[in-house]
């Protein structure tokens, strides 16, 4: 699926996040979003997601040559941030069914195969609440991944990961990505190693 941006515009009372943005984010293209901390990446993936709605300016959402309602864009997308929590209370295993019932995953993933692309064969019967916030991370970033959805978007997926982290996310990337749109809104150098294009919120304050 493609994501076009027409004149995109985001305002919070009177001050403008960003406006005048017009890109095509293409299928089978890893697109970074770059700029400051607060600068409005987190807004506008938010905005592309369907989850805010922008201001001024309008997205089209293109599947395989056609339109794609807005109330069906949810259904295309995954999405994985650090102010998106997991419900602490479930288990690991509780939390990939419940997830699987909201969206289902693509080919090859199931809930056994969820946990052992984690390496977390332990921690089955684990709350999430007794996570530390790198695991967190993991179950967040794969669950996106495995998920079937033509569009993912990734904020500040390297948050919280360590080294080993970091490499094992970037081959995710890498393996589960093929013909999808993947957004990745950050500076981190390992996440803009795996992108082929930017944009910069920056450029559009003005």
């Amino acid at each position: 699926m493609d994501i076009i941006a027409d004149n995109l515009g985001k305002r919070y009372l009177r001050d403008w996040i960003f406006k005048g943005l017009s890109y095509r984010f293409e299928q089978g293209k890893t697109c970074a979003v770059l700029g400051a901390n607060g600068s409005g990446k987190s807004t506008l993936l938010k905005v592309l997601s369907g989850h805010l709605t922008p201001t001024r300016g309008t997205l089209s959402f293109i599947n395989a040559g056609k339109q794609v309602a807005r109330e069906q864009v949810f259904q295309n997308t995954s999405y994985a941030a650090p102010y998106i929590e997991l419900i602490e209370e479930l288990t690991l295993e509780e939390a990939i069914r419940f997830h699987i019932n909201l969206k289902p995953l693509g080919p090859g993933f199931d809930t056994e195969k969820i946990i052992e692309t984690l390496g977390y064969p332990r921690a089955r019967h684990k709350e999430i609440r007794h996570f530390s916030s790198g695991m967190r991370q993991r179950l967040k970033l794969l669950l996106a991944l495995a998920s079937n959805s033509s569009v993912v978007l990734l904020d500040e997926p390297s948050t919280n990961l360590d080294q080993q982290g970091v490499a094992w996310y970037k081959k995710l990337v890498q393996d589960l990505t093929a013909n999808r749109l993947v957004i990745i809104a950050s500076n981190d150098p390992h996440d803009l190693e795996l992108c082929d294009s930017q944009i910069n919120i920056m450029d559009y304050k003005k």
